[in-house]
């Protein structure tokens, strides 16, 4: 397990399946509709129950790069958050892709969460390269938390990648985040 701690939040990476992760809101690697019929939706769907894809149905069209929030059914979250990421090809995809992952904080900072667990969002059937994903989502979630909203009640974000492939591509990236995190520090920059 690797984390760094960025103000008063930690970023956790996890191998292992969303679905049983502990954490006050879950993300889910959704499509514009949410219907969620494949990947890590349906195992979503799948273990938390019917009432997910009924209130998402109730939500309807979500814009590539938002997110929306329901219930988590019978899963241990409260919330799932609904993070539309961008399809490979489609263009602006690193843009896209940070805006969900921004998106996805701030659904979670409007309900007061505490933690919040991300899958490898658009990496599977949309294809985006793991290593593109790993420096945005990252990196937008470094600049959440540095400057977009400092004092945010959000104290725990996990990365939850499914494989060990996955979590060491996410590894490698966090750690060179660390080692800027620790130049800037030794600097007298306050984080």
């Amino acid at each position: 397990m690797q984390e760094i701690k960025v103000r008063n939040t930690t970023i956790r990476l996890v191998q292992g399946d969303i679905t049983d992760i502990e954490a006050d809101a879950i993300v889910n690697a959704a499509n514009n509709t949410l219907q969620h019929g494949g990947g890590v939706a349906l195992a979503i769907v799948k273990k938390g129950g019917r009432i997910i894809q009924e209130e998402s149905n109730r939500i309807g069209f979500v814009e590539t790069g938002k997110a929306a929030l329901t219930t988590a059914g019978r899963l241990h979250a409260k919330y799932i958050v609904h993070a539309v990421g961008p399809v490979m090809g489609e263009g602006d995809e690193d843009r896209k892709l940070r805006s969900a992952v921004i998106s996805s904080l701030e659904l979670a900072e409007e309900k007061n969460l505490k933690s919040i667990a991300f899958p490898a969002i658009s990496t599977g059937t949309y294809r985006f390269p793991k290593e593109r994903c790993a420096k945005v989502m990252l990196r937008a979630i470094t600049d959440y938390i540095e400057k977009i909203k400092p004092d945010t009640s959000i104290r725990l974000v996990l990365l939850v990648l499914f494989d060990e492939p996955a979590y060491r591509i996410f590894e490698r990236e966090l750690k060179a985040i660390r080692k800027q995190l620790r130049y800037f520090a030794t600097r007298g920059f306050p984080l």
